[in-house]
């Protein structure tokens, strides 16, 4: 009876985001609550409940996630991000140009969110298809497929924050295994899908766009500068995660642990970015915080909706529900990751938002970790894969993707949909085969 009304619940939280076009914070704070109350939590402590689970959530990755926001918010406006697409686009040249504009997608999509990536980005894909005259899909998928992956799979991006917080993995080696599982998953739904998509024409150029726009605090950074600043958080995570497997020095891997801790990184690397990016970039102080003050509204109903998810996930284990659906899963005759992947994207397409079908579907599997001895790191990946499936109507990117490409719906489901699926299947087949390969 606690399985149907749990999936009773999550149905509703599904109507109610994507039928009923209600907040999905608030939507996870109602559900939450009448999933406690027919659960049999008792009336006066339920709010709570909820309470406390939001608040465990938020102070787990809200320094992580509003610090980002702040990083990619400074690399856009103090030019970093177009110095570093245009060199990589003037190592490529024409003939490697999709390599290039792909490169340039995964780099600038780390320390981005998708939707600031995909503006800043769609500008240099027009720009470039207007000077080597080819369609505009065909060179923007295999960018977009990077900017894609690295939403679905790679922190600090919400939902793999969020997931590896909810699973309790490791986001450094999320983050490791994560980029060796994005870069054959973008060469093949990015690179090698965009050959079959020569003939999508755009109906006419949109005016608005300018590559050329860009912030004129200061002058401009290097390229060094600009990859240095962007990338810190990802070198530091990966540097903090990896050197302790290769000394057994006390002192430093304490080290690692206390300088390796996520929110610790970004607060570093917050401020080498201020430096870098800003200061050094001549521009004010009060100029550089007005910039993360921009970013934290941006981000912040992104904050509230994954910590609703967290009441959400406190009510399923003070009300035992999570033993319960470890009883049933553990008796179907499938592999936990492709339970996990079916389950997200069943949700994905249901929703529409990534994060939202993440969020819902580790909440569910977490108690697996308990009794299967799964990696979670794998699992992370496996429900990031899941929640990138099948992007269509209800898919804010789905429409951004048409109408900036100014494309009709069925060439629409042919790049854009086609590639984001192709994104979520390539990336449970590599999960297994790096799962058989570390284990």
């Amino acid at each position: 009876m606690s399985i149907l009304i749990l999936t009773a619940c999550i149905a509703f939280l599904i109507i109610q985001i994507a039928w009923l076009k209600i907040n999905p914070f608030i939507a996870f704070i109602i559900t939450a609550l009448l999933a406690g109350l027919f659960l049999g939590l008792p009336i006066n402590t339920l709010s709570q409940t909820v309470q406390k689970g939001l608040g465990e959530m938020l102070g787990s990755i809200t320094l992580i996630i509003v610090f980002g926001t702040c990083i990619g918010k400074l690399t856009v406006s103090s030019g970093a991000a177009n110095v570093i697409a245009k060199t990589v686009m003037g190592w490529t040249g024409r003939k490697y140009v999709r390599l290039g504009l792909m490169i340039t997608g995964f780099i600038v999509g780390i320390p981005l969110f998708y939707s600031v990536g995909f503006v800043l980005l769609v500008p240099l894909i027009f720009s470039v298809a207007h000077q080597f005259k080819l369609s505009k899909v065909y060179l923007g998928i295999p960018m977009l497929a990077s900017l894609s992956v690295a939403h679905g799979f790679l922190p600090p991006h919400p939902s793999p924050m969020a997931l590896s917080s909810i699973l309790n993995a490791d986001i450094g080696l999320v983050l490791v295994y994560g980029i060796i599982i994005a870069i054959p998953t973008i060469f093949i739904a990015g690179l090698l899908f965009s050959n079959l998509l020569k003939n999508i024409k755009t109906e006419s150029d949109h005016e608005i766009l300018n590559v050329e726009e860009v912030a004129n605090h200061g002058k401009l950074p290097s390229f060094s500068l600009s990859l240095f600043s962007a990338l810190f958080p990802v070198f530091g995570l990966t540097l903090t995660s990896i050197l302790p497997l290769f000394t057994e020095n006390e002192t430093v891997e304490n080290i690692c642990k206390t300088i390796g801790e996520p929110s610790m990184i970004m607060l570093i690397s917050l401020l080498i970015c201020t430096y870098t990016l800003g200061i050094r970039m001549n521009r004010s102080i009060t100029s550089v915080m007005d910039d993360y003050a921009a970013a934290i509204k941006d981000v912040a109903l992104i904050v509230l909706i994954v910590g609703g998810a967290g009441g959400l996930k406190e009510v399923m284990i003070v009300s035992g529900v999570n033993e319960t659906i470890v009883g049933a899963l553990t008796q179907i005759n499938i592999h936990p990751f492709l339970l996990a992947w079916i389950m997200a994207a069943i949700i994905r397409v249901c929703v529409g938002s990534a994060t939202a079908a993440g969020l819902m579907t580790a909440s569910v599997l977490l108690p697996l970790l308990q009794t299967t001895g799964l990696d979670p790191n794998l699992l992370v990946l496996s429900v990031g894969a899941g929640s990138l499936m099948c992007s269509h109507v209800n898919d804010p990117s789905f429409w951004m993707f048409k109408e900036y490409f100014n494309i009709s719906l069925k060439d629409t489901f042919k790049s854009w949909t086609v590639m984001e699926s192709l994104v979520s299947v390539l990336g449970i087949i590599f999960v297994f085969i790096l799962n058989s390969i570390i284990h």
